[in-house]
């Protein structure tokens, strides 16, 4: 075997690196296009691994050792530019246009400049499933796993290869297994409780140094849930080389390879066709981890990658040739880490939102605009430095000696300094901004003072609260010990159960002389309890107003229950939802509508309607109320109860 041949181009390999960076960025743009698009990274680790790993093979057979050094430095000039570029990118963009988000980004920034974005996400609760929120670097958290992955490999391939030396059914067998038991890691650690609902339950996290943690956070995030693939890409390494093959003579396994490879393609499309990263909506309480993919689908995911790989790299594959190795995809497959990296801050920037979709045409614009940067980015940035030929050109800068080259170095210095003075700026502003909240955060933190706690008869102050942030990114509250005020177990004249909708809307409901009881993330069927026990005590009054069903599913079960505790009251107010884009809308709305018709005693108030004619009563997500929004919503409450 010689070098030339064991590390020669492979192209295939570089197509599935296109594909797996489009099926990301199709579920970057909109979830319901390829709900497990996420997959994509997964096939990144696995295709990782594989080529990493071989690489360092060849370096221990054909040199006798690892060159630790020359490794790091291959991979920091591989990774860097374009990450350091886009760390610079976003601060400027955000110190020149959205400044109030400069302090939240700051942590954001100096995790990801560590490579450690991952469990800095992991650590504060940030979620990677949440809806809401303007969050350009989130996808960055699959980077520190390759770099974490990149920092400790070459010294394990040294120490495997010096206990066990070159025996590669032994060491692929080893690497392979290692896979498996990471796969029953994860799914034991999901079945207690990270499969449940959205509520605080000791079940649904796990304590890392005393803090506790969301477990689907800390598998899907986490290094050690997803070393997985990066396991199995290193097994397959051991196994399955292109040296192995006659670059010019077909030989008779090429038909059994092709058919591993197309049985690998239609189960890793199934599979991104149909997971998901977690299940919206839930009648028992909202957003849950999507099972199958914590219990062994990740495995699958890896085991479906390897048996493309093991195609793409045979020489005489159809797979190989002419579908991973045509022109377009190995174009866009040499751009893959650029794409990965630039299109979701776009993303970002265009829509705010995290969980609002793009349409065809927002996506091809955008699209466009981030394969424009990625181009500029590699040609102008990533291949100089890989190359040298930066190093060659600043030696060359630095040397000249000639009167028109000084006046041009000049002129290059002066050019340089101007240009340098808006990322000197914004990464100045990103150093002393302070740390806000978003428009939504600051008015559902300036609603919970207006918030009662029903269950516990006490009035909550917003300073007392304490949050938890939940898999599904939604910051659920933790009621504390009560406060001073309490209502001393009188009547309850009007009461409104509602979720965060309403939650921005408590002040201005409690001014006219309503009681709220709002939390955010409230799964429907609290409402039943809230019910229940107000029953009990004897404390419902004549009226009782439900806003609920913007984080899941509503039942006809559900709502029947509640209007057993609910059949003598005068007036019952059930409020339609306005979600776009959650498939839980329509049919809750639809069952809301058909209320009045089985009970007397209920009114709806359909804000779905209202909200559709007049956007600009909510925030750029369109399901919260602006300032605006909260006065026209109070008031519609205060005609449908006739107040």
């Amino acid at each position: 075997m010689n070098r030339q041949q064991s590390l020669r181009y492979l192209p295939g390999l570089d197509g599935l690196r296109a594909v797996a960076v489009i099926a990301v960025i199709l579920y970057h743009a909109n979830k319901r296009w390829v709900s497990g698009g996420f997959l994509g990274v997964e096939v990144f680790f696995v295709i990782s691994g594989y080529l990493i790993t071989m690489l360092l093979i060849n370096e221990s057979q054909e040199n006798g050792k690892i060159n630790f050094r020359a490794f790091w430095m291959r991979r920091a000039r591989r990774l860097l530019p374009a990450l350091w570029t886009l760390l610079i990118g976003v601060t400027t963009y955000c110190a020149l246009f959205e400044r109030d988000t400069l302090g939240n980004l700051r942590g954001d920034v100096l995790a990801a400049f560590m490579y450690g974005f991952n469990w800095f996400q992991i650590w504060v609760g940030t979620s990677y499933f949440s809806a809401f929120g303007f969050v350009p670097l989130r996808h960055l958290w699959s980077l520190a796993v390759e770099e974490q992955f990149y920092l400790v490999w070459p010294v394990l391939i040294a120490v495997v290869l010096k206990l066990f030396g070159r025996r590669p059914v032994l060491l692929g067998t080893l690497f392979f297994t290692a896979s498996i038991a990471v796969s029953i890691y994860v799914a034991k650690t999901f079945e207690p409780g990270a499969n449940g609902s959205v509520l605080e339950t000791p079940d649904h996290y796990l304590a890392i140094f005393g803090h506790a943690v969301s477990k689907v956070d800390f598998l899907f995030l986490g290094t050690l849930g997803r070393s997985g693939g990066l396991l199995i890409g290193s097994a397959l390494a051991f196994w399955w080389k292109p040296s192995m093959f006659h670059i010019d003579h077909p030989t008779s396994e090429r038909h059994i390879v092709s058919i591993v490879g197309w049985l690998g393609v239609l189960g890793l499309g199934a599979m991104l066709w149909s997971f998901h990263d977690v299940v919206e909506g839930g009648v028992d309480g909202g957003t849950s981890g999507y099972a199958p993919l914590f219990q062994g689908g990740f495995l699958l995911v890896g085991l479906a990658s390897i048996a493309i790989i093991a195609a793409a790299v045979h020489p005489h594959t159809v797979l190989s040739k002419r579908v991973l190795g045509n022109p377009v995809l190995v174009y866009i497959g040499q751009r893959s880490y650029g794409l990965y990296l630039f299109h979701w801050p776009i993303f970002q920037f265009y829509r705010q939102f995290a969980g609002r979709g793009l349409n065809v045409i927002e996506f091809v614009l955008l699209f466009t605009l981030a394969l424009f940067v990625t181009e500029v980015s590699y040609r102008y940035i990533e291949m100089p430095v890989r190359s040298g030929r930066l190093r060659e050109t600043w030696d060359k800068f630095r040397h000249s000696r000639l009167d028109s080259d000084r006046e041009k170095r000049q002129s290059i210095i002066a050019v340089a300094v101007v240009a340098a003075v808006i990322p000197i700026f914004a990464l100045v502003s990103l150093a002393t901004a302070q740390v806000k909240l978003d428009d939504i955060g600051q008015s559902l933190a300036d609603g919970e003072s207006g918030v009662v706690n029903v269950m516990s008869s006490t009035t909550v102050a917003a300073s007392t609260l304490t949050t938890l942030s939940g898999a599904t990114g939604v910051v659920d509250t933790i009621m504390p010990s009560p406060s001073t005020t309490t209502l001393d177990g009188q009547v309850i004249e009007i009461i409104a159960i509602g979720d965060s909708v309403m939650l921005g809307a408590a002040n201005v409901l409690t001014e006219r002389g309503i009681t709220v009881d709002a939390l955010k993330s409230r799964p429907f069927r609290q409402a039943l309890e809230i019910c229940n026990y107000l029953k009990s005590v004897n404390r419902l009054g004549e009226i009782v107003i439900i806003h609920l069903g913007t984080n899941n599913y509503v039942d006809q079960k559900t709502l029947d229950e509640i209007m057993v505790a609910l059949a003598d009251i005068d007036t019952v107010v059930f409020v339609t939802n306005h979600v776009p884009g959650k498939k839980w809308q329509e049919p809750n709305n639809l069952l809301l509508r058909a209320m009045p018709d089985q009970y007397g005693n209920v009114k709806i108030l359909d804000w779905y309607t209202i909200a559709e004619a007049h956007p600009e009563y909510l925030y750029g997500d369109k399901i919260h109320l602006n300032l605006e929004g909260r006065a026209v919503y109070a008031d519609l409450i205060m005609q449908v109860i006739g107040k």
